[in-house]
């Protein structure tokens, strides 16, 4: 028996696929590519998409997102995971109940929830589910500002109140918590990373003004996957991740007419990255 087989570093993403190439499961392959990891797919929705927005959706039946998971655990040695865009109630329960049974690694929860146009691709029913399924499982989760909100009930605005989420996310079974700040106000864009041994850090790198951030939550989530799936550690993972998001804003590349997509062969420096125990 060849020993060499699956040795390779390998991760999954279990997300919808955006036809615009720029979120979604094709950004999640790309920045798998980008981050020398090799990336596979479990589809749970298709979208039709440009970067103006999603103009239809359709979700992949139940038992054939089974399949694929079946199907992957047969033969691969996946090492971590991601969620992106799930769609339904019915299609988080299902993935929370099955990733259980097979051996993907540690699982990245970006709870997707409306498209940078508008768009909802998460049906608002499904967000207890999201809480009560998913969360449990997850070793990450990593929500914005808006899907903080979402997920704890009440507006989060300042930076106390994006530690407090975290904080609640982290009592819901999360087992480590990132409030992403992309959404904030300031020269900066900071995270706040509740870790799983309770150390507080914010990762700060200079705000981008651009509309070009098509992606974006989809990329960052998906960098830690690949990251932890070479066997990074979850605070290195993150660092690189959060580079690698603003080499991908910063380093632009013009693709369609709305909200464009990021470079996900953009070059990257960890020195752009600050880290601070307190943002104030």
């Amino acid at each position: 028996m060849n020993m060499a087989i699956n040795q390779t570093p390998q991760a999954v993403t279990i997300a919808g696929s955006d036809s615009g190439g720029g979120a979604g499961i094709q950004a999640d392959l790309k920045t798998f590519q980008a981050r020398h990891v090799f990336g596979m797919s479990i589809i749970t929705a298709l979208t039709a998409q440009n970067t103006y927005g999603v103009s239809s959706a359709f979700e992949i039946p139940i038992d054939f997102i089974v399949a694929q998971f079946e199907s992957l655990d047969a033969d691969f040695r996946i090492r971590a995971a991601k969620t992106g865009m799930l769609a339904s109630a019915e299609i988080v329960q299902t993935v929370a109940e099955i990733y259980q049974k097979v051996n993907f690694g540690p699982l990245v929860v970006d709870p997707v929830m409306v498209a940078k146009g508008g768009s909802r691709l998460l049906d608002p029913s499904a967000i207890d589910a999201v809480k009560n399924d998913l969360l449990p499982i997850s070793e990450i989760v990593t929500p914005n500002i808006p899907e903080a909100e979402a997920l704890v009930g009440y507006p989060v605005e300042s930076e106390k109140e994006m530690m407090q989420a975290a904080y609640d996310l982290k009592r819901l079974g999360a087992n480590q918590v990132i409030i992403k700040g992309g959404h904030g106000q300031g020269t900066s864009s900071a995270d706040f990373v509740l870790f799983a041994d309770g150390q507080e850090m914010w990762y700060q790198t200079p705000r981008l003004e651009t509309v070009r951030t098509h992606g974006t939550g989809d990329t960052f989530a998906s960098c830690i996957v690949a990251e932890l799936a070479k066997g990074k550690s979850v605070e290195m993972a993150i660092r690189i991740a959060k580079a690698f998001i603003y080499a991908a804003i910063n380093q632009e590349i013009s693709v369609g007419h709305g909200y464009g997509p990021t470079n996900h062969w953009a070059e990257v420096n960890l020195d752009i990255v600050q880290t601070k125990t307190r943002l104030s």
